[in-house]
């Protein structure tokens, strides 16, 4: 799978686990050039609370696109050291 955003490939992996429909990349998949920490964290009842990363691609930003859980509840252990994209990053089979 691949997760893509302005023309970059932000994460690619044989390797994803799919959680409500996301597909959750491994950690060490993400480009990091690409990521930027950001403040923000949610909570969700039965995965715990997530933490964000913003995306900086050739001077756009995409404020919180990427989420991971780094401590999550024994239900979502399988997401642990993953992340995950939305608000516009597309992702497709390789």
């Amino acid at each position: 799978m691949k997760a893509s955003w302005n023309g970059a490939v932000i994460a690619q992996s044989n390797d994803t686990v799919v959680v409500e429909g996301n597909h959750y990349f491994p950690a060490d998949s993400v480009n990091p050039d690409y990521l930027r920490p950001s403040p923000t964290h949610t909570t969700c009842s039965w995965k715990g609370e997530a933490s964000y990363h913003t995306l900086l691609v050739a001077g756009q930003e995409n404020r919180d696109a990427a989420w991971y859980y780094p401590a999550p509840k024994d239900a979502a252990r399988q997401i642990q050291g993953r992340v995950a994209f939305w608000k516009g990053v597309q992702i497709t089979a390789d």
